[in-house]
């Protein structure tokens, strides 16, 4: 099975590029997601985790600091 894919591979030009675009995508949006989740407001994540176990009168889209209730 190997043989049939890298045999396929062998015949397009510049696939050698491909593992490291792909790389560079996976490291940039991880860089990304740790930078979120190591700056974000503590509240937020806090209103974020809490959303599951919410009453089904409160509303669930409104950030707390944003109610006027």
């Amino acid at each position: 099975m190997l043989k049939f894919i890298k045999h396929h591979l062998d015949t397009i030009g510049g696939v050698d590029i491909y593992p490291v675009i792909a790389f560079v995508l996976f490291f940039t949006f991880f860089l990304f997601m740790l930078w979120y989740v190591l700056t974000a407001d503590k509240r937020h994540i806090h209103h974020l985790e809490e959303l599951p176990f919410e009453e089904d009168d409160k509303p669930y889209l409104i950030h707390p600091e944003h109610r006027t209730t």
